[in-house]
């Protein structure tokens, strides 16, 4: 985190909010001119509310950057205020453009494609620093994308989910019938009911029917519900381990108020991830990203590390919870003496993928620090 402060500024932004490809001098990849802003800054704005509450002392410098990747997501990446998905936070876009053109679609998103889960991140995380400033524009946003949502909303069954993984955003013209992350859409839902928008009551309970008599019993079977979460990556049956990991988190946080169900629910979604997703590396069992790449990227990882500790802690498993800070400590060998983060330990350079660096990071070790506050009692993880 202290490395990070001294990102420099593009455009009154940290390199890291606009820029998806960094080396470890902040210079911007030649080679990658795409960027994921959605999960980038939506999971960065986590993070940084997250470490903040863990070093309250230093939360004003913490909130500072959270509010600059918010403002980033407000002015600079959002399609036109037209069509199907008008004013919506994009999950692709293009570098060093500010704000982002029309058809800035990259990765595997076509020019004018948005993917509707990602805008759930983005809005998700807007509420919270609303929640954390009182700035009414970031809950302005996070209704708009609410709102978006809850108009393409469908019912969802067993061979499609209540969005498509991508919409062209003109139109709605939906492709890829199963988006796997949905449990960010539903935080969004609930958190601006809770301050009184009673609006999103209906979609949400919507939204859960539908994961809890559909996506979670999937996991017992084929996991088929599962696929599609990463912006690179189009095959439709490519499953995530991202997006039950974080399912499971939330039935974690929420449990019995969420579902009575929980415990269960929540092993079944937990084995269903070690079953088909980690291996081993170095004598350590660690998470792969999905089906079609089976490295321990230090998003993925952290996140299973971190959901791992949660559900250890709740089952009171001291072998899981051994496991889990094995998985974590794996990733913090990514880390070099500077506090220069690698993306994947295999990589030959610190920097890459800044969600898989840093801001996807960061929360899963404040969630695990939280469940098992000895693990950081002598200074080191």
């Amino acid at each position: 985190m202290n490395f990070y402060r001294q990102c420099p500024l593009d455009h009154g932004y940290p390199r890291f909010a606009c820029e998806t490809f960094l080396d470890a001098g902040w210079t911007p990849s030649a080679q990658r001119t795409d960027i994921i802003p959605s999960t980038q800054n939506g999971m960065g704005i986590i993070s940084y509310l997250k470490f903040g509450g863990l070093r309250a002392e230093q939360q004003s410098v913490w909130l500072a950057t959270a509010r600059l990747m918010g403002d980033y997501l407000l002015q600079e990446v959002l399609t036109p205020n037209s069509g199907k998905y008008p004013a919506f936070t994009r999950s692709t876009g293009k570098r060093a453009q500010f704000p982002q053109p029309a058809d800035c679609g990259s990765q595997s998103d076509r020019p004018y494609e948005i993917q509707p889960d990602k805008g759930g991140i983005a809005g998700y995380a807007l509420t919270l620093l609303f929640e954390a400033t009182g700035e009414l524009r970031y809950l302005a946003q996070a209704l708009q994308n609410a709102r978006v949502l809850a108009a393409n909303q469908q019912a969802g069954d067993a061979a499609n989910s209540p969005w498509p993984f991508r919409v062209d955003y003109r139109s709605g013209e939906g492709r890829g019938p199963i988006s796997g992350n949905m449990t960010y859409i539903l935080r969004l839902y609930q958190q601006l009911a809770q301050h009184g928008y009673g609006e999103f009551t209906a979609p949400g309970e919507s939204l859960w029917q539908w994961i809890k008599a559909y996506q979670i019993p999937s996991a017992a079977a084929d996991g088929a519900l599962f696929a599609q979460f990463f912006e690179d990556h189009d095959t439709p049956t490519n499953r995530s381990a991202w997006a039950p990991l974080n399912l499971a988190r939330y039935l974690l946080e929420k449990r019995h108020l969420a579902d009575r169900d929980w415990r269960d629910d929540c092993r079944l979604l937990v084995e269903f991830v070690r079953a088909n997703f980690t291996h081993h590396e170095v004598g350590v069992r660690v998470c792969h990203e999905q089906d079609e790449d089976k490295q321990a990227w230090g998003g993925v990882n952290s996140t299973y590390g971190a959901v791992l500790a949660l559900y250890a802690q709740a089952v009171e498993s001291a072998i899981l919870a051994g496991e889990a800070r094995q998985a974590l400590n794996f990733t913090l060998y990514s880390i070099d003496e500077h506090g220069r983060p690698r993306d994947l330990p295999q990589s030959q350079q610190p920097g890459g993928w800044q969600e898989d660096a840093h801001t996807d990071v960061i929360h899963n070790y404040v969630d695990a620090l939280n469940a098992f506050p000895e693990w950081g009692s002598d200074g080191n993880f």
